[in-house]
């Protein structure tokens, strides 16, 4: 099957009030393209999971300054005072999670887990209004699984199957969130013809990846 399609056609179809997962760690491994299609096309209300909300002027940080985020789930946001300021002023909620944690939750949720458990966060903010479990004499946090409407990620290559491979640490959060979406958008610098990338070197294989995004619109 061809799952090439435009940007452009790619974000007609997510709609306003969205949950999206966006792959990257300060906008290494992020869809950019994506990125500057949503702020064309003015989607708005969404939430975004990602590792961080990246700078203003960069990645998912763009979209923190355009006012198009209402809720972020991320692992630390100290990198962009535009988020920071949002949450002071009460126009967006952030909901800080350790990034092992939400490594884990967002895998949990394409591996069909019930939940995380994890001692990290017991003691402190991170632990409020959470169910807690004892094994062995040891207290662990219960995190439930998370899971979006998309997941929008970037690849170094791609075949027109689907499988990706990524470049380096700019795989970070991308891989993981393939698994974990009821649409998956993957944004390659390349695209290549099926065989040309190796077997032993696709990370996401074709069938966690809907549509695949050309360069051009």
């Amino acid at each position: 099957m061809h799952k090439a399609t435009s940007c452009t056609k790619a974000v007609e179809m997510i709609p306003d009030g969205a949950t999206l997962m966006i792959g990257g760690f300060l906008g290494i491994g992020t869809p950019k393209r994506m990125i500057e299609e949503i702020i064309r096309q003015g989607k708005k209300n969404l939430t975004v999971i990602a590792n961080d909300t990246g700078r203003p002027e960069v990645g998912i940080g763009k979209l923190v300054v355009a006012k198009l985020v209402k809720k972020v789930i991320a692992s630390h946001i100290g990198t962009n005072p535009e988020t920071q300021k949002q949450m002071i002023a009460g126009e967006l909620e952030v909901i800080l999670t350790p990034q092992g944690t939400l490594a884990e939750q967002i895998r949990a949720g394409g591996y069909g887990l019930g939940g995380v458990l994890t001692a990290t966060g017991i003691g402190t903010t991170v632990a409020e209004g959470k169910q807690t479990i004892e094994l062995q004499g040891k207290t662990y946090l219960i995190e439930l699984p998370l899971h979006a409407d998309f997941a929008l990620i970037a690849a170094h290559r791609a075949d027109y199957l689907g499988n990706l491979e990524y470049a380096l640490t700019a795989r970070n959060f991308n891989s993981v969130m393939a698994t974990s979406a009821d649409i998956v958008f993957a944004e390659p610098d390349h695209i290549v013809p099926v065989g040309v990338i190796p077997p032993d070197a696709v990370i996401t294989p074709f069938c966690c990846v809907d549509y695949i995004i050309e360069r051009s619109n």
